[in-house]
């Protein structure tokens, strides 16, 4: 009787086991993942050698191609009003454990105001590039990681990550019921033609624009996080914005490496 009942909590801790084993491998995969699109991701901004602080934190970008590509939202770019030469269009590259990171001067080589969309060069040492993966692919349902500077003037240089879903692959601009609900910017997205984008279920939060969105498993960039295009023409009818994430496929950032070449 007592070996049979050895034998019982033996097979119920195997069971038990043999079932954790796929939720701790998919944790350790994600954090695999993470750790590696990190790696990738920098801070875009201006730097000013008299300005306190120095770097002034405009946005995020990630490393593609051959790893001197930065892509971001063409928003987060600023027109530099000394042409570049007191102020400077560049990068910052986390350093691990530090509250300040290493700057890189970049330039734009390609932009798409259509997607919002920009590419920047950047000089030094080649950035680890994220893989881009197949937007057409993508399917609701489908779990996705963002990683970016949530806030970042204020919170500094970490990298922060949020896991969510792909909640809806939907146009980017639809004709409204009522004239009255229409403003310039929808007209002239529906004038150039709607298209679509990805709505997440994860939040991001200022600072994030420019954020890859990427799958959770094999870490391809499936998207580009875009605070302000999208929420222009998506929410324009709210009078609060909704808190919904959006994303520009990455499809788009293919056609911006192919016009930059």
């Amino acid at each position: 009787m007592r070996r049979q009942f050895a034998k019982a909590v033996t097979s119920a801790w195997l069971a038990v086991a043999i079932a954790c084993a796929p939720s701790f491998s998919r944790a350790e995969d994600a954090i695999a993942v993470i750790e590696r699109a990190k790696r990738s991701v920098v801070a875009v901004g201006t730097f000013e050698r008299t300005r306190m602080p120095q770097f002034s934190f405009r946005g995020t970008g990630f490393a593609v191609d051959d790893g001197t590509l930065v892509v971001t939202n063409a928003h987060v770019v600023p027109e530099l009003a000394d042409g570049g030469r007191i102020e400077q269009l560049g990068i910052l590259i986390p350093q691990p454990g530090a509250a300040s990171g290493v700057f890189r001067e970049a330039r734009v080589v390609a932009t798409d105001a259509a997607t919002d969309l920009a590419l920047l060069k950047v000089g030094g040492t080649p950035l680890p590039p994220m893989r881009i993966g197949d937007s057409e692919r993508a399917k609701e349902g489908q779990s996705i990681l963002l990683s970016g500077f949530p806030i970042g003037a204020a919170l500094g240089p970490f990298a922060a990550t949020h896991r969510g879903m792909l909640a809806a692959i939907a146009p980017i601009a639809i004709p409204q019921a009522r004239s009255k609900d229409l403003d310039p910017k929808v007209v002239r997205r529906l004038a150039q033609g709607s298209f679509n984008i990805f709505q997440l279920d994860a939040t991001a939060y200022p600072g994030n624009s420019g954020s890859p969105v990427y799958d959770a498993s094999s870490g391809d960039v499936l998207g580009v996080v875009n605070m302000v295009l999208i929420k222009s023409t998506k929410e324009n009818v709210l009078a609060q914005p909704s808190g919904i994430t959006y994303a520009i496929p990455s499809k788009y950032i293919l056609e911006l490496l192919q016009k930059a070449r």
